[in-house]
């Protein structure tokens, strides 16, 4: 993944635990280095519309790290969404 600027250590995703002063934050760079597939989802999440037509996208969206894509992913056809 390539960004431009300096994204990498300015750039953060936020995630707040319920909890009162919980919110817990993560840069980019770090987020790439943990989890690269993470930071797929969360940039097709927030092109995603709001509401149940995008839970359905994101239940159907698949990811993977790994330079060659498992069988399981591979067996699946991309037309059998269900709305």
């Amino acid at each position: 993944m390539r960004v431009t600027g300096a994204k990498l250590t300015d750039k953060f995703y936020h995630q707040h635990t319920g909890y009162v002063g919980n919110l817990k934050s993560i840069s980019l760079d770090k987020l790439l280095k943990e989890h690269p597939e993470r930071a797929i989802e969360f940039a097709v999440k927030g092109m995603l519309p709001k509401g149940p037509l995008a839970a359905a996208c994101t239940r159907a969206f698949m990811c993977s790290a790994a330079r060659t894509i498992p069988t399981k992913l591979s067996s699946q056809s991309a037309g059998n969404l269900e709305f």
